[in-house]
């Protein structure tokens, strides 16, 4: 039985589906997948497929229209178009995220189709779809990409994006490692936790494309982490130690950084992956 989330969800879906511009309605995130960071009290995800804007004001009613808002912020495009709200009756925290059904149909395509890697995040989207539980889909637009996007892990896209974010870990002037080393030199914790991110974000990259496993986003990484098949010794730990020194032992952050790349060098090795001379 839906709880109230998944409630609130469907009722919200049901305002977004009378629009013409909207081809389909999903619950994402957690919500959507019940897996690794499903939690009864967190927020809902509700992803609208639209083909063409929807006018403020009409998203607006569907907000009043679906029980009101004790606190609402609509019509924000910081990272993408989106409404957020706080439900009047519950108090749950709806987050309303509009994709270009077009553009979304690209990202498989980007992936599945053209094999293309980015530098942390490459798979995410397709995650985004396969991990997405329907919630109004008249036409059968986004189960017709949900069954597209279900298939095995290509061979090529695994190995570009290894080959690509592995590449910049370390082993040339610019990379992740170089720059954390630098940063590290001048006291520049700013600058540390800044280039320590893209670090991770492509070192999570090799590791779920080295596992066929399409990325799962940027919550509860080590969590999600730990669960793939094949992982490198110590990876929990060494990241814990990683991240809980990374600004208060300035002079030891290299040698936690090359330990975490060496054991996944170790790991990308037993399958034949080349590591860059450091």
């Amino acid at each position: 039985m839906p709880d109230a989330h998944e409630t609130l969800a469907r009722r919200v879906a049901a305002q977004f589906i009378e629009l013409a511009q909207v081809e389909a309605v999903a619950l994402g995130g957690s919500r959507g997948t019940g897996g690794i960071g499903y939690d009864p009290a967190s927020d809902i995800d509700v992803y609208v497929y639209t083909r063409g804007d929807i006018d403020l004001a009409v998203r607006r009613g569907i907000v009043d229209a679906t029980g009101g808002a004790s606190r609402a912020d609509l019509g924000m495009t910081f990272w993408g178009p989106g409404d957020e709200w706080l439900d009047a009756a519950t108090g749950i925290h709806v987050d309303a995220v509009f994709f270009d059904a077009d553009w979304m149909a690209d990202q498989l395509d980007r992936v599945l189709v053209r094999h293309e890697a980015s530098l942390g995040y490459s798979t995410c989207f397709w995650h985004t779809v396969r991990g997405s539980l329907i919630l109004e889909d008249p036409r059968g637009w986004f189960a017709a990409l949900q069954e597209r996007g279900g298939g095995a892990y290509p061979e090529t896209l695994r190995q570009n994006v290894i080959e690509l974010n592995h590449a910049v870990l370390r082993g040339r002037l610019p990379s992740y490692s170089t720059q954390v080393a630098k940063a590290a030199r001048r006291g520049d914790l700013v600058s540390v936790n800044h280039r320590l991110t893209g670090l991770l974000a492509s070192y999570f990259d090799v590791l779920f494309a080295f596992n066929e496993v399409p990325h799962p986003g940027e919550k509860r990484l080590v969590e999600a982490a730990s669960r793939l098949a094949r992982r490198p010794e110590g990876m929990a730990t060494d990241l814990r130690d990683l991240l809980e020194t990374a600004t208060t032992d300035l002079s030891g952050l290299l040698v936690r950084v090359d330990r975490l790349l060496d054991r996944l060098d170790v790991l990308l090795a037993t399958d034949g992956f080349n590591t860059p001379e450091r």
